[in-house]
């Protein structure tokens, strides 16, 4: 598909070149830092992440994040091998060690490390877990709204894969994103078990009607972040907001929509399904959203 854009879209930075990539303590340059064909996370996309964006310093919302991240290690049975203050500490020295100060994003990886033979049950990974920090330059840039469209992978039950899992296996959104694409969008709407709107491939999901601010009850879609962020400004900020079920239909009809996630924010949706979503441009209640947001994080 050409023209197509996405919600992680950076600006070019040279200096990515020779980042220094933090790997099981060891920084490494970009070239040579390697985990083995044996690592579950390689093998099987065994594994927990996280996604953080520096801003003036500082990793926003990181208490956030770590508990997120220790929630589900705990919930797959995976041992970090490294407590909180390890972690926090290992991203410090890999942003030290690449000069940044703000506008960077780092993807915090664990798996349950390497196995002793390709195969699934993971008490063959029996030499602990395999940690690793990619840290890049990192300012969004975004052309354009971006357009949507719907497709037939869903955001499943919890006795499958729990959505709120912020898993390495990544694969049923990945189709739905190729779906979108092949539909003549950038990334795909997916809809929750009972065919209500749910969230997007890579990001949580929000529309605006009548000066009111709908998300999804949550109950199918991962525990993001900066979705929480957002339900909690607009609490504190009297903006009527409510996690509900709401279809196509109240959708395509929406003032504004928007995206939410740690790299992009708030992301403006200006068409869903070939629907123009109001003007097609941001609309007043995300400007006003992401001022708060911005207010939140610089704060």
């Amino acid at each position: 598909m050409t023209n197509a854009v996405t919600t992680h879209q950076a600006e070019d930075d040279a200096r990515n070149a020779h980042i220094l990539i933090w790997v099981n303590g060891a920084l490494k340059p970009r070239r040579e830092a390697l985990v083995s064909v044996y690592d579950s996370g390689f093998m099987l996309g065994d594994g927990a992440w996280e996604g953080l964006r520096l801003y003036n310093g500082r990793w926003s919302f990181l208490d956030d994040h770590l508990d997120r991240l220790f929630e589900a290690a705990k919930a797959i049975d995976l041992d970090i091998g490294m407590t909180r203050a390890q972690l926090a500490c290992a991203l410090s020295d890999t942003q030290a060690a690449n000069g940044m100060q703000t506008d960077a994003h780092a993807r915090l990886m664990v798996t349950r490390g390497v196995k002793t033979r390709p195969f699934q049950h993971p008490g063959l990974s029996q030499q602990g877990p395999t940690v690793v920090i990619i840290m890049e330059h990192s300012r969004p840039h975004l052309p354009r709204p971006i357009r949507l469209a719907t497709v037939p992978h869903l955001r499943g039950l919890p006795m499958t894969q729990d959505p709120k899992l912020n898993s390495h296996s990544k694969l049923n959104c990945i189709l739905a994103c190729i779906a979108a694409e092949k539909a003549g969008a950038d990334e795909a709407l997916m809809l929750d078990v009972h065919g209500f709107v749910n969230t997007t491939n890579a990001c949580n999901f929000f529309i605006v009607k009548k000066g009111q601010v709908w998300t999804s009850t949550g109950d199918y879609c991962l525990n993001g972040i900066t979705r929480q962020k957002v339900i909690d400004l607009c609490r504190a900020n009297g903006i009527p907001v409510f996690e509900r079920n709401f279809s196509l239909v109240d959708t395509y009809s929406a003032d504004e929509a928007f995206l939410t996630g740690t790299f992009g924010a708030q992301t403006p949706v200006g068409m869903i399904d070939g629907r123009t979503i109001g003007s097609g441009q941001i609309g007043p209640m995300t400007e006003r959203i992401r001022g708060l947001y911005r207010a939140l994080v610089g704060a």
